[in-house]
């Protein structure tokens, strides 16, 4: 409905009161400040980035150990996405200001915990790595770097083939001398290797190991100095040991969850010091004084300058806007239409002197998203749902706030249109009565208008005249932001002349027999109306083709320039076409919902038939919901963003972003 006035606003002050004064203004969050416009070579900012690293890491560590607690102590109060910032007290953060060093030191105890915590799990998966690699040598009674006694010679290894006691035997023994003295043992088979000891005499040694290295014999890339059962037992018991001192940390990582409200403030209290630390680092100032600039709210101008002249001696000018400086935008809408900001604000605020169409866009937003969807089931669904997450959650943060209450109302324009086109689940009525009750008397559900499904073509008509309506509106905007500029000439050419010809057009179009081939309805108008008609096209015709070019001296090039945005009439039928979308998307949902009842209904009217019913029912019906509302929500925007704010709106706002508290748990109640 209305942008808020800005005004500008210069500081001059005491050095020594900055940090006050910035805090100050920091614990207000009215003032979007800046620095780039003052500009004196005899004024210097200070290094801050130390200072605001050291308070940035601190916030991090803070965040850090909330995902801990998150993590091995959850907080189950908390309701996620929908809970909002937990509201405290300034004293609160006092308390948290004095003890801060206490929570450091918790801090850096968590994340030790935390960091010993991935070395016990990685010590754990070491062990369990070598435990596997030992079992195929479990049957080894030696360890496994065991390489002979005095008088005989050992070879632990691998074969890459299979191998049996007999054939390792033969394999070794071959070509020694009488008696051979060699005994040789598979240890195990498998993974494309095979785990072998063989032992014989040292005289024997050379002619053993060539014989093994033949048959594609190696020692093992790792072994360990002891038998590989008792190596495996110890592992196993390190494990444990592990496994306990874990269970140790997570539960001294527990202990600390009934501070996790004294950690979200520490978070918050030094992320909001590193943004003061950071804007610091930008001020100009002098020996003994520093500037500053910003914007403020007008209605809340005085209020700061009374607070900063009163309490630190501050010089507050009001100043006027420079050329080519942009103010910021505050949007200020009733509360409907608030609820269709954020939509607004994707696509791009509007500047300052220029017409907010939210409220409007609102309206209609509502209207198509409940068109789309369609069916008073699901728009029941979707407000009750809405109704309760506002009603439960009062402090979620503001954007999902208005996403929530966007789709209460559309969920009760969805109900709405649900009633008239007489969905209620797709046919969930009747196909109950009929598959368990034998009802057979035809639809109970009656729509109050008509069904879409039975009479398609008179739903697109009412389809393309909401369209129409929507870009006649935006047009009309455009009209109203010309006479408030003061011009009368482009209302007149560029509005009135398009609404006469556009009209002219329709007017003349309805009774005809095309229109009647398409809709199936034939209206007749007096013949005074033909007249008009034609009248309002020729004169509207004449206008665009003769002033659309009005800037241009040379008739000839004028000429062209209106034939050309003549031309342009295509895409006001692209336009009116493009509103066949909410025809489409309607009897998408109706279909897709009819659809999945009568699968639900194909096992009969049995309890297992109800059961199955059922569980179709659930599953199918909060698919399509999903699915649909989903489709309802794009191309609802698509209609605002290309057909209505193509007819007038230019963005190109700047969002005003206040200097404040950078809280992301809590929110500091101010006592006043």
């Amino acid at each position: 409905m209305a942008i808020v006035k800005m005004q500008k606003l210069s500081i001059c002050a005491n050095k020594k009161n900055r940090k006050a004064i910035l805090e100050t203004l920091q614990n207000l969050g009215i003032m979007e400040v800046f620095t780039e416009g003052i500009e004196d070579e005899d004024l210097k900012v200070t290094d801050t980035l130390s200072a605001r690293t050291k308070y940035e890491k601190r916030a991090e560590s803070y965040d850090r150990v909330l995902k801990l607690l998150s993590i091995y102590a959850p907080d189950k109060k908390k309701g996620g996405l929908f809970a909002g910032r937990d509201e405290i007290s300034r004293a609160d953060v006092d308390r948290i200001v004095q003890n801060r060093r206490m929570y450091n030191q918790d801090t850096v105890q968590i994340i030790r915990d935390e960091k010993e915590i991935t070395e016990c799990q990685g010590q754990i998966v070491k062990d369990r790595n070598q435990i596997e690699s030992l079992v195929p040598w479990q049957k080894l009674g030696v360890p496994m770097n065991t390489e002979g006694t005095k008088s005989t010679a050992v070879f632990i290894g691998t074969l890459p083939e299979d191998a049996t006691d007999a054939s390792l035997y033969a394999a070794a023994s071959k070509e020694l001398p009488e008696p051979v003295c060699v005994s040789a043992e598979v240890l195990s088979s498998g993974n494309e290797q095979t785990c072998v000891s063989v032992v014989c005499l040292k005289r024997d040694a050379a002619k053993v190991e060539e014989n093994l290295r033949a048959i594609g014999f190696a020692r093992p890339a790792q072994v360990v100095e002891d038998v590989p059962s008792a190596v495996t037992i110890s592992l196993e018991q390190d494990i444990e040991a592990q496994e306990k001192r874990i269970d140790e940390l997570k539960a001294d990582i527990c202990s600390y969850a009934g501070k996790r409200g004294d950690y979200r403030i520490a978070a918050d209290y030094y992320r909001t010091r590193a943004e003061k630390y950071k804007l610091l680092g930008t001020i100009p100032q002098s020996k003994s004084s520093f500037f500053l600039e910003g914007w403020v709210p007008a209605d809340k101008a005085e209020r700061v300058e009374k607070l900063l002249t009163e309490n630190y001696g501050a010089l507050v000018e009001k100043e006027e806007v420079r050329e080519n400086e942009v103010e910021p935008t505050i949007l200020h809408n009733n509360r409907f239409s608030q609820a269709a900001e954020g939509v607004l604000a994707s696509y791009g605020l509007p500047q300052h002197g220029r017409v907010d169409p939210t409220f409007i866009m609102s309206i209609f937003y509502v209207i198509f998203f409940g068109m789309m969807l369609s069916d008073a089931g699901y728009g029941i669904i979707m407000f009750v749902g809405c109704a309760i997450l506002l009603k439960k959650f009062p402090k979620m943060a503001e954007g999902t706030k208005k996403m929530m209450q966007l789709f209460f109302w559309c969920g009760l324009s969805t109900t709405f249109w649900g009633i008239m086109y007489g969905g209620f689940f797709g046919d969930a009525i009747e196909v109950v009565a009929k598959t368990f009750f034998g009802h057979t008397g035809g639809k109970i559900l009656k729509p109050l208008w008509f069904e879409p499904l039975t009479d398609p073509m008179r739903l697109l008509i009412w389809c393309m005249l909401f369209g129409v309506i929507h870009l006649y509106v935006g047009l009309g905007i455009k009209g109203y932001q010309s006479l408030k500029d003061g011009d009368v000439v482009a209302f007149v050419c560029d509005i009135l002349a398009w609404y006469a010809f556009l009209t002219g057009l329709i007017l003349m179009l309805v009774p005809s027999s095309l229109f009647a081939s398409i809709s199936g309805m034939e209206i007749q108008f007096p013949a005074f109306v033909g007249i008009l008609a034609k009248g309002l096209t020729i004169a509207g015709l004449a206008i665009i083709l003769v002033m659309s070019g009005r800037d241009r001296k040379n008739w000839a090039i004028r000429i062209a320039v209106g034939a050309y945005d003549i031309y342009g009439v295509t895409g006001w039928l692209s336009d009116v076409l493009s509103y066949s979308r909410l025809l489409a998307l309607g009897l998408a949902t109706g279909v897709i919902g009819s659809v999945i009842n009568m699968m639900g209904s194909m096992f009969g009217g049995g309890v297992i038939g109800a059961i199955l019913f059922v569980v179709i029912f659930a599953l199918g019906h909060t698919l399509n919901i999903g699915i649909n509302a989903l489709g309802a929500y794009v191309h609802t925007n698509r209609l605002q963003y290309v057909e209505f704010f193509g007819k007038f709106y230019e963005a190109g706002g700047k969002p005003f972003i206040p200097f404040q508290n950078a809280n992301k748990y809590v929110e500091v109640k101010e006592e006043r």
